[in-house]
């Protein structure tokens, strides 16, 4: 019986220890020095391969896509199947175009501007910002702007699994977040604009209903609304392991925005070199 109490003691005792030192863990975390790792991380991939489910909000409702993806990030070199439809670009080959294989009708072979209307459509980036490195400009940024006052924006939610990997939670909050003008320059487009200021440029689209699409013309000296930041809230999950962002949710004041999740992820494998080729044995171009 006094064992059994001992036991029962000690046993308490040890669930106090573990939650003291997992919060004292959390405590411990620096979100900055987090996230200026997972920057640096992204910086140094050299390669990737990945599952990528995106989410996103459209004219007409919600988007979703699934696609598998192979990436070398210098010199870039891409590929992209999407339910029967290949994409292939590759740095300073056929005339900065991508080599696209439809699922449907003409049934040939086009080669399309990554940033024309046929691949853009109603999504909100092009395949010029696969992989992580567009979203690592734009955490770079908010590091940036939020100076020292980062640390009250931005919140570590603690250790979670997510896409079957261990990661860490982190919340950034921009209670700033809103609507204000911008006034648009010489030779400025709506994508020049968007870079600029590291917003969305689809958030823009929605901002000015005269906007149809990414493709009107802006005029200088015309003013339009823009957002202040990318988005009011992000939520990041970090691979422990890859210390890369394989989960992000966007949100700004109508609820969510976009949603990017990455599976099976890769870091740097090693590819074939035939594998960004048109003329590869696992492709039908």
């Amino acid at each position: 019986m006094f064992l059994k109490r001992s036991l029962l003691v000690f046993a308490g005792f040890f669930t106090l220890l573990s939650f003291s030192v997992l919060g004292q863990h959390k405590e411990n975390i620096n979100t900055k020095e987090l996230l200026l790792k997972m920057v640096k991380s992204i910086k140094e991939v050299q390669g990737l391969k990945y599952s990528l489910k995106i989410t996103e909000r459209g004219k007409k409702g919600y988007n979703h896509y699934e696609s598998s993806v192979k990436l070398i990030r210098k010199p870039r070199q891409l590929y992209i199947y999407i339910k029967g439809i290949e994409v292939l670009w590759t740095q300073g080959t056929n005339d900065k175009k991508a080599l696209v294989k439809p699922n449907s009708f003409p049934y040939i072979n086009l080669n399309l501007d990554p940033m024309g209307n046929l691949m853009r459509q109603d999504q909100h980036h092009t395949i010029n910002e696969m992989g992580f490195d567009y979203f690592g400009s734009i955490i770079e940024y908010v590091i940036l702007k939020f100076g020292d006052k980062l640390e009250d924006g931005v919140k570590y939610d603690g250790e979670e699994r997510y896409n079957n990997r261990p990661c860490h939670k982190i919340t950034i909050n921009n209670k700033d977040f809103a609507q204000t003008t911008y006034t648009v320059g010489a030779s400025e487009n709506l994508t020049s604009i968007a870079r600029k200021l590291f917003v969305a440029e689809y958030m823009i689209v929605e901002m000015n209903p005269k906007l149809k699409d990414y493709f009107d013309i802006l005029t200088p000296g015309q003013v339009i609304k823009v957002p202040n930041y990318y988005a009011k809230t992000v939520i990041l999950y970090i691979d422990q392991f890859y210390n890369l962002p394989i989960g992000v949710k966007v949100y700004d004041d109508k609820g969510l925005f976009e949603e990017y999740n990455y599976h099976f992820l890769q870091v740097n494998p090693k590819f074939d070199e035939k594998e960004f080729t048109r003329d590869y044995k696992d492709y039908k171009f």
